[in-house]
């Protein structure tokens, strides 16, 4: 079936991808925007693995595709029931073996002009990895540093308002990156998603113009970031973003304040910093979440938390922080946007 593959290059031929893995294996990661049309669900998958490694190849292959026989009939009369006559999907699986050749003949024999990837998910996924390597080092970034609640990420966002080009790490990590960074009812994605949606992220750039980043850890959450980035960013140009305290810890129980609405996790959160601090003090701060004093809490964690975490992870990364240009933020205003402006006026952009 050599002549029904194609390249990675020729995504943009297509009308539709289409990923046949399991809805598992989907859920990880998959090239963007394709839809699931599993030929193998994830028990079913389960099944033929172990018939070929208990069994035989033989028997694993003949239940297989009974399988897989019946799981293109259910598409054929549902997912790809309205699609028109001249449609021309491309089709992928793990390395694009049989299970994308298998929906690719049918759909051709349907009168569609149906493709597969060549070397499937596999190949896509090292053109990701490579992606990470070469494409950050070739843009320049902006980075915003500064102490936790001081509004680095709504200055962030807003600076997207006003057009400038942005990489939201926080965002496509779907995580504020600190020890209460996770968002309400949103998991985090896997590393390879993680890393799909970052490449796509930064093909999207202009070279010729900056990109304004958010200064982060090794890691947001449960996810790593790529070295190259980090590199690229410890070595970049930065705005030192500075916060009245009064406003970060308004800024905080703005952001943060839904933990009181989960006391206990709110707790079993904070028990994980022992170890930094002594259990005195988290066992202290534990009993102001119980009091539900909420100020105060705060306050204690900018004070022996948060600041003396941002002065020691910042000092020794970022080569341009003792030259940083300093820029008052007022992250609880309602003219975000406009500040954001100022800064961009300030910087020449």
């Amino acid at each position: 079936m050599k002549e029904l593959s194609v390249s990675l290059e020729r995504l943009a031929d297509f009308d539709e991808i289409v990923d046949v893995r399991t809805p598992l294996e989907f859920a990880e990661d998959r090239i963007p925007g394709a839809i699931n049309a599993p030929v193998l669900e994830n028990e079913e998958r389960a099944v033929v693995g172990t018939l070929y490694a208990q069994v035989s190849a033989f028997e694993a292959t003949r239940t297989g595709a009974a399988m897989v026989a019946r799981n293109i009939a259910r598409h054929l009369e549902t997912t790809f029931a309205d699609r028109p006559r001249g449609w021309r999907p491309l089709v992928y699986c793990w390395r694009g073996g049989k299970r994308s050749e298998s929906l690719a003949v049918w759909l051709n024999l349907m009168g569609w002009q149906a493709r597969r990837l060549e070397g499937g998910y596999k190949t896509y996924r090292r053109s990701v990895l490579d992606a990470l390597v070469a494409l950050p080092p070739s843009f320049e970034y902006i980075v915003l540093t500064g102490a936790t609640g001081s509004g680095k990420t709504r200055l962030l966002r807003a600076l997207a308002n006003a057009g400038a080009q942005v990489l939201d790490l926080e965002r496509i990590a779907a995580h504020r990156g600190s020890l209460l960074g996770a968002v309400q009812g949103q998991p985090q994605p896997s590393q390879k998603a993680f890393e799909t949606g970052l490449v796509q992220a930064l093909r999207g750039f202009a070279s010729e113009r900056p990109v304004f980043i958010e200064a982060e850890s090794r890691t947001i959450g449960k996810l790593a970031l790529p070295t190259a980035l980090l590199d690229a960013m410890h070595r970049s140009r930065c705005i030192a973003i500075h916060a009245q305290r009064d406003e970060r810890i308004a800024f905080l129980l703005d952001d943060y304040g839904h933990w009181f609405d989960a006391p206990d996790a709110f707790k079993t959160q904070l028990t994980k910093l022992i170890g930094l601090h002594s259990r005195e003090r988290v066992t202290r701060w534990c009993r102001l979440v119980d009091e539900n004093a909420r100020a105060p809490l705060f306050e204690e964690l900018i004070e022996l938390h948060y600041d003396p975490a941002y002065a020691r992870s910042s000092k020794g990364h970022f080569a341009e922080l003792p030259h940083a240009q300093a820029f008052e933020l007022h992250p609880n205003a309602p003219d975000i946007d406009t500040q954001a402006r100022a800064l961009l006026e300030r910087l020449g952009r």
